[in-house]
């Protein structure tokens, strides 16, 4: 049986407050119908059909060729919604799940273990429900003797006794394709909102005397829709602590999953340890064996197996096997480092590459440069790459030492085995294992350092008597 969804996602979001669409808020750094839509995917639906409105552009543009889309040009009720989707999805025999775009916590597992219910019970319908202790606010779904659904009555209709109710509909679904669209047909838009709503589809189904199911969700937090920041800050800490458990439970030491951050499409490796205060964000991957943080932010970075970082801020820079950066280092994009590199506190590299072995331990900036193994780059050397219309590259070869203090005006290349004294301002090429110093020679004057100070002296004198 083909597997199908519809992800609506044309609301604006009102009570967001907010200039970017509900729907792209991110939730531990990846939008929300970014993870409604690997959750659909995961549980095998074949065909995604996002039903986009308020900013389709942005939102068909982060999705790109994941999704096949259609526009509801009008917000006229989720039925309406859904109803956009009859034009792709209409001749299609099979499963559909119907979720809303702002629901990120829902699970793969979960929309599986729908399907399944739904299948096995041959049903028409099945209804995504949790039980709440307090369900103020939702639908309540009402079941007749025998178990099955028979209608969802929304908060304001309830009589006492369906207002006890504690089973609550998240609005996600499954329905049979073909009875799907045929119910749609018949729902009107004769209530208070002059909307056409979806759950019209449940009590037609059950008039028309087809089986409605429902599944009570394992763990209600799944159910939260985002409507306002407060839910959004509410899906981040729940999202969160499942991604913090997922690594945990793969071997991955977290010291304080409350004070860490880790993006949803992050990869971490066994037995590395990531300390309180780190972000790790984007599509990063961290190897086995590291040790991150404390107080580290990386993103898109690739972190090789031993690797050490500490209290620095990586960016789309990748960092070698065993490794040390930090702390107070700031790896910016194209920083590449060697197996057993150290960059130490207070330095920045960007777009570079630094070979096997190299170090760079303090105070010092490398940019656009090309440098070998087992080099030398002593406290306060920069590579000078910017003239001011231009950016230059700067080559040095293995087993180079760059004293400190030294200026490397780019493009210049200091050759294999070559040594730069420090203080050293390099404006030519240094030849391999060729010593270079340019600098001004040492002159001493004796005895002027009193005359300095005799002079200053006599100059503060006048100023007080005038």
């Amino acid at each position: 049986m083909k597997r199908l969804a519809i992800v609506l996602a044309a609301g604006q979001g009102k009570r967001m407050k907010s200039k970017l669409y509900k729907v792209l808020h991110p939730v531990c750094g990846k939008p929300m119908v970014g993870h409604v839509l690997s959750a659909v995917e995961k549980a095998g639906c074949e065909r995604s059909i996002v039903v986009v409105g308020h900013g389709a552009e942005a939102v068909k543009e982060y999705l790109g060729a994941s999704a096949e889309y259609v526009l509801q040009e009008q917000q006229l009720g989720t039925g309406h919604a859904v109803k956009q989707a009859e034009q792709l999805l209409g001749g299609e025999k099979g499963t559909t799940v119907v979720i809303c775009g702002d629901t990120p916590l829902v699970t793969a597992e979960t929309i599986e273990a729908l399907i399944d219910l739904h299948t096995r019970k041959g049903a028409a319908a099945t209804v995504l429900t949790a039980k709440l202790d307090n369900p103020q606010g939702y639908g309540r779904i009402i079941r007749g003797e025998s178990g099955f659904v028979e209608r969802i009555v929304e908060q304001k209709d309830c009589s006492p006794e369906e207002d006890a109710v504690q089973e609550i509909n998240t609005g996600t679904y499954c329905f049979d394709n073909a009875k799907l669209f045929a119910a749609l047909e018949k729902v009107t838009n004769n209530n208070a909102q002059g909307e056409y709503y979806l759950t019209d589809c449940i009590g037609i189904l059950v008039s028309e005397n087809e089986l409605v199911e429902g599944y009570a969700v394992q763990d209600y937090r799944e159910s939260i829709g985002v409507n306002d920041r407060i839910a959004l800050s509410q899906a981040e800490a729940v999202m969160r602590e499942r991604i913090a458990r997922e690594h945990m439970l793969g071997g991955v030491t977290v010291i304080d999953p409350s004070a860490t951050y880790i993006g949803a499409d992050v990869t971490i490796g066994a037995d590395t340890v990531i300390y309180p205060g780190t972000v790790l964000s984007g599509k990063t991957v961290i190897g086995e064996d590291c040790v991150i943080g404390p107080s580290s932010q990386i993103e898109d970075s690739e972190i090789h197996d031993g690797a050490k970082v500490k209290h620095s801020v990586l960016n789309q820079a990748e960092v070698g096997r065993g490794a040390t950066v930090g702390p107070f280092a700031y790896l910016r994009p194209g920083a590449k480092l060697g197996a057993g590199v150290k960059v130490g506190d207070f330095v920045e590299i960007k777009n570079a590459t630094l070979g096997e072995g190299s170090k760079v331990s303090h105070l010092s900036y490398v940019g656009d440069a090309h440098v070998g193994k087992n080099v030398n780059i002593g406290c306060g050397a920069i590579t000078v790459n910017y003239d001011g219309y231009n950016k230059s590259i700067t080559e040095i070869g293995d087993d180079a030492f760059i004293g400190s203090n030294v200026n490397l005006i780019a493009p210049v290349k200091v050759g294999k085995g070559a040594y730069v004294v420090a203080g050293s301002t390099i404006t030519h090429t240094v030849p391999e294992n060729d010593l270079a110093i340019a600098r001004n020679r040492q002159e001493n004057k004796p005895g002027y350092a009193e005359k300095i100070r005799a002079r200053a002296k006599a100059k503060k004198q006048r100023e007080q008597q005038s």
